[in-house]
C-alpha cells in the first residue's frame, strides 16, 4: 500500500520525538529532570489543587502521559546562532551560489527563518523542569503557612529529594498538622459609640463564630463585610485598616480567643496626627454637571434647573429631561451617606448609554457634618453610523451577499432613550441557479428596522414598587419588514416587539416579551416550481417514469405548473398511492415536497413570553459555576378570543384566519442547565441538560417551523448533522427534520495541550419526537418513557485554538447508538471516520 505525503509525514515526525529526543537532552550532567511530586499531609497523598498549587516546581506537563511540549522544546538547538553562522561561512561557494541564485535579502530570509523557526519551538515548547533545592525549601514555607491559616498553628514540613542514575528525580513533601485550633471567645473593643451600637447588630451574621476552626481567611471576609455595612450606614472615612484581630493562643489548650479591635478615625494634619470618633454623614446637596467636556472647564454654568432635590446644571442649553437622569441616581439628598448608592449610581449611569463613564465626587462640608455629591457626566456622541457587509452559504443558497446600516440616535426624545435605525439589502444564488436561464443571483432581500430602547419601564401603571430602579428595568420597542424575492415567492414578514428587561440581582436576568408578533406570508407560491427548475426537473423525470395520470401532463410532456407537480406529489405520496414508486424515488419526491412546504409556509404568531436566566459565573475565567434558563411563551390566545367574540368564520381547515393567515396558537416552555466543574490544570469537566416542548391547541394542530425543535449540529448532537436527527426512531431523509419535542444531555472533559491549544472528549445524547401534535407514525411520536430508547448517542473528541477573544472549535462525532437503525444494530454500527460527522464552531458549544 502506497503511503501518502500525510502518512510519511506523520510517521517521521513520530520517530523523531521517540528516538531522537530524549527528555533530558537538554539537562547538564550536574543536573536532575523533576519528574513527580508528591504531597504527604498526615502520611497520606494529597493531590488537591490548592495544595499542588504552593508547589513553586512542577514537572514538565504531559499529554496523555507523554512530555509533548518538552519534546519540542528538544528539538530546538541551544546555540543555533553559531550553527547558522557556520553553515554560512563553511561553504563559500555554495553562499556565492545561492545568492546568485536568490537576492542578498532573500538568501539572508532564507536562514534567519532557521532561526525564527528554531525560537518557535522554544516558545511552543516546555523547558525542562531542573530540581531546584532553593525552590523546594519556598514550597515547603508555602505549604506552612497553608496549614498555619487553616488553624493547624503546630504544623511541620519537611522534603525529601529522590534522585537516580538517569538525571531524573522527584520530590516528596511532608506535612504533619497536628490538632487544629478552635475559635472560642469572641470580644470587641470599638472606639466609636456609633459603631458599637451597629456592630450589637451586624456579629449576628458575623463569618467568625465560637466553635468554628480558625481559618485566615474567615477573618479577611469579616473585616470585608463590617467595612462595607458600616460605609454603607454613613461612615464616609471608614475603611478596613482600621479593623484589627487581637488573638491570643497562650495557655488557652489549642482555644483561640479573639478581640475584634475598631479603631477611631485618623486624622493627619501637618504636624501632628489626631484619633477622633467616626461621624455618620448625611448628603446635603446632589447636583449633576451634564456636559463635562474638557473644553467647558474654563466656561460658566448657563442652564440649571431643580428636580426633586437634584440639581442639575449645563454649560449650554440642557438637553435632557431632568427626570431621565435622576432616576438613573441613587444617591438622595438628606439621606444617609451609603456606597452602595454610589456603585448603582455608577452603572445605571453607564448602562443609559448616553454617557461615558461617570464621575463622582464627595465634598466634605464640615459645619454641619455632610457631604455635597457632584456628578460629572461626559456625552457620548448623538448620532453613530455602522456598516457591515457578510458573505453566507446556507441550505437554501450557494452563496449569498448581504449588505447592512444602520443609524443610532442618543437622547433621541430627551428622556436618555436611543433609537436604532437600520436597513439592509442582500442578493444571493439558489442551488437552484444553475439553470442558464436564470440570472444566477435569484434571491435579494430589503428590509428596514426600528428600535427603540427606554432606560426605565414603559407602562401605563406604575411599577417601582415591583421592579425598583436598582434592577435597571429597560423597555425595548422594535418594528421591522422585509420583502423577500426568495426565487420568485415574493415573501414579505413584518415584526413587532415590546419587550422589558431588568435585573433583580447580579446573577439573575429576567426578559418580558408582552408582545412579539411574527407575520410571514408568500404571495406567488404557485410559482415555485417555475423557479426550482432542478427540483421541478428531478420531479418531471420521476413522474414521466411510472404510470402518471397523462392529465398531469402539457402536450410536451412535461408536468404542468403547478397544478400537475403538486398533484403528482399528493400521488405519489399517498399510502395507498399505486404508481409504485422504488424506494429512492419515494424519497426524491419527499424531499422536494418537505422542501417545498417549509419554504413557502405562511405565518402569523402572536406571543408573549417569559425569559429567567440565573449565571453563577463571577467572570470569563472562572470554570466553577452553572447557568440556569427557563422561558415560557404562549402564542394565539389573544387573537383566539378576539376571533371568536367578533363571530369570525374558519377556514377549509377549520382554523380562523387573520390577513389571510390561519394564526398559530401554542404553549411552549424551555429548560437549559449548564454546569462546569474546575478540576484544575486547565482541566474543566461541564455538563449541559435541555428539555424542550411545545404543545399547539385550539387554532393549531401543529408548531410553526420557526418555533419547532431540532437535533444535530455543531452545538447539540455532533455525531448528526443539524436537522439529520430524529424524530424518534424514524429514517426520517426530509432536509429538514423537526419536531415539538426535544431531550439533550451533553458532557464534555476539556483539557490543555500545550499552550493555547486545548482539547475535548464529549458524549451528547437526545433526539426530538412529535407529541400532541397532527403525527400520528409511532417512530415518529413519543408515546411513553419506552420511547426514551430512542434517545440517540453520539461521543467523540475536538481541538479547540483560544485567540483570547474567541475560541476556534472543531469536533468529531461519531453515531454511537442511532436509534434509527434496528433494535439489534443500534451500538457502534457507524463508528467510523468514514461516517464520522466534522463539526466547525466558534467558541464553546454550551
Amino acid at each position: 500500500m502506497k503511503l501518502t505525503l500525510a502518512k510519511i509525514s506523520f510517521i517521521t515526525l513520530i520517530v523523531i520525538l521517540f528516538t531522537s529526543c530524549n527528555v533530558i537532552k537538554r539537562v547538564k550532567k550536574e543536573d536532575y529532570l523533576l519528574t513527580d511530586n508528591t504531597v504527604y499531609v498526615n502520611d497520606k497523598k494529597n493531590n488537591s489543587e490548592a495544595v499542588t498549587n504552593l508547589l513553586y516546581q512542577k514537572p514538565n506537563g504531559k499529554l496523555l502521559g507523554f512530555p509533548l511540549r518538552l519534546h519540542i522544546y528538544n528539538l530546538a538547538r541551544p546555540n543555533i546562532d553559531s550553527i547558522v553562522d557556520s553553515q554560512i561561512n563553511a561553504n563559500p561557494k555554495k553562499k556565492e551560489r545561492l545568492t546568485k541564485l536568490l537576492s542578498q535579502k532573500q538568501f539572508d530570509k532564507y536562514y534567519q527563518s532557521k532561526k525564527d523557526f528554531n525560537d518557535w519551538l522554544k516558545k511552543t515548547g516546555e523547558a525542562p523542569v531542573i530540581v531546584n533545592e532553593l525552590r523546594t525549601e519556598k514550597s515547603i514555607i508555602n505549604l506552612k503557612k497553608y496549614y498555619y491559616n487553616k488553624g493547624w498553628f503546630d504544623v511541620a514540613t519537611s522534603y525529601e529529594i529522590k534522585k537516580d542514575s538517569n538525571q531524573r528525580a522527584t520530590i516528596d513533601y511532608k506535612v504533619t498538622t497536628g490538632d487544629p485550633y478552635i475559635l472560642d471567645s469572641i470580644t470587641s473593643k470599638i472606639g466609636t459609640p456609633i459603631i458599637d451600637t451597629l456592630y450589637k447588630t451586624l456579629k449576628k451574621k458575623s463569618l467568625i463564630q465560637k466553635g468554628q476552626q480558625f481559618d485566615a481567611s474567615n477573618f479577611d471576609g469579616e473585616r470585608e463585610r463590617l467595612t462595607t455595612e458600616l460605609r454603607n450606614s454613613g461612615l464616609y472615612y471608614f475603611g478596613q485598616d482600621y479593623i484589627k484581630f487581637e488573638i491570643d493562643t497562650v495557655g488557652t489548650n489549642k482555644k483561640v480567643n479573639t478581640e475584634i479591635q475598631i479603631q477611631n478615625r485618623i486624622i493627619r494634619n501637618e504636624d501632628s496626627i489626631v484619633r477622633t470618633p467616626f461621624k455618620v454623614y448625611k448628603i446635603k446637596d446632589v447636583n449633576i454637571y451634564t456636559d463635562d467636556f474638557f473644553e467647558n472647564k474654563d466656561s460658566k454654568i448657563t442652564d440649571s434647573t431643580t428636580y426633586k432635590n437634584y440639581n442639575l446644571y449645563s454649560y449650554n442649553k440642557l438637553k435632557y429631561r431632568p427626570k431621565a437622569i435622576t432616576d438613573a441616581v441613587f444617591i438622595t439628598k438628606g439621606n444617609v451617606f451609603k456606597d452602595i448608592d454610589r456603585s448603582r449610581t455608577y452603572r445605571y449611569l453607564s448602562e443609559l448609554k448616553i454617557f461615558k463613564y461617570p464621575n463622582i465626587e464627595y465634598i466634605e462640608n464640615a459645619n454641619d457634618t455632610t457631604l455635597t455629591a457632584n456628578i460629572y457626566l461626559t456625552p457620548k456622541k448623538k448620532y453613530g453610523l455602522n456598516i457591515d457587509l457578510d458573505i453566507t452559504q446556507s441550505n437554501i443558497q450557494t452563496v449569498g451577499f448581504s449588505f447592512s446600516t444602520g443609524l443610532l440616535i442618543r437622547n433621541i426624545f430627551r428622556g436618555a432613550e436611543t433609537l436604532e435605525i437600520s436597513a439592509l439589502g442582500a442578493i444571493g444564488a439558489s442551488k437552484e441557479a444553475g439553470n442558464s436561464r436564470d440570472q444566477f443571483f435569484d434571491i435579494n432581500e430589503v428590509g428596514a428596522n426600528i428600535k427603540l430602547t427606554i432606560p426605565r419601564m414603559f407602562f401605563p401603571v406604575n411599577t417601582n414598587k415591583v421592579i425598583p430602579k436598582f434592577m435597571s428595568p429597560t423597555t425595548r420597542i422594535g418594528l421591522g419588514a422585509t420583502s423577500q424575492q426568495n426565487i420568485g415567492l415574493d415573501k414579505q414578514s413584518f415584526t413587532g416587539l415590546l419587550s422589558y428587561n431588568w435585573y433583580p440581582s447580579r446573577k439573575v436576568t429576567n426578559t418580558l416579551d408582552l408582545f412579539n408578533i411574527q407575520f410571514v406570508k408568500n404571495l406567488n407560491i404557485d410559482n415555485y416550481f417555475g423557479v426550482y427548475q432542478n427540483s421541478f426537473s428531478r420531479l418531471n423525470t420521476i413522474a414521466q417514469t411510472y404510470n402518471t395520470n397523462p392529465s398531469y401532463f402539457d402536450t410536451n410532456g412535461n408536468l404542468i405548473i403547478p397544478q400537475g407537480a403538486n398533484s403528482f406529489i399528493t400521488d405519489a405520496l399517498d399510502p395507498n398511492s399505486t404508481l409504485n414508486l422504488t424506494d429512492d424515488d419515494l424519497i426524491n419526491v419527499s424531499n422536494i415536497s418537505q422542501r417545498k412546504n417549509r419554504l413557502t409556509e405562511n405565518n402569523l404568531i402572536f406571543a408573549s413570553s417569559f425569559n429567567y436566566v440565573k449565571n453563577r459565573r463571577e467572570n470569563l475565567f472562572d470554570n466553577d459555576f452553572s447557568i440556569l434558563r427557563f422561558r415560557l411563551e404562549l402564542a394565539g390566545n389573544l387573537l383566539s378570543n378576539i376571533s371568536s367574540l367578533a363571530g369570525l368564520n374558519k377556514n377549509s381547515d377549520n382554523r380562523y384566519e387573520v390577513f389571510g393567515v390561519a394564526f398559530s396558537q401554542y404553549a411552549k416552555t424551555e429548560f437549559d442547565y449548564v454546569k462546569y466543574w474546575d478540576l484544575g490544570k486547565r482541566n474543566v469537566f461541564a455538563v449541559r441538560s435541555y428539555f424542550g416542548i411545545a404543545i399547539p391547541y385550539g387554532n393549531s394542530n401543529s408548531i410553526p417551523f420557526s418555533k419547532s425543535f431540532f437535533a444535530g449540529g455543531p452545538n447539540d448532537n455532533r455525531a448528526w448533522t443539524a436537522y439529520n436527527l430524529g424524530p424518534g426512531s424514524s429514517n426520517s431523509t426530509n432536509e429538514f427534520n423537526e419536531a415539538n419535542l426535544k431531550l439533550h444531555f451533553s458532557a464534555e472533559q476539556r483539557f490543555n495541550i500545550f499552550g493555547s491549544f486545548n482539547g475535548a472528549l464529549f458524549v451528547d445524547a437526545g433526539n426530538i419526537w412529535n407529541v400532541f401534535d397532527n403525527i400520528t407514525d409511532d417512530s415518529y411520536t413519543f408515546s411513553s418513557l419506552s420511547s426514551l430508547k430512542d434517545i440517540a448517542v453520539g461521543s467523540g473528541f475536538g481541538l479547540r485554538y483560544d485567540f483570547r477573544f474567541f475560541i476556534l472549535r472543531g469536533d468529531i462525532g461519531f453515531k454511537t447508538y442511532d436509534p434509527s437503525n434496528n433494535d439489534g444494530n443500534r451500538w457502534f454500527k457507524d463508528y467510523n471516520f468514514s461516517n464520522a460527522v466534522y463539526n466547525i464552531g466558534i467558541n464553546y458549544p454550551f
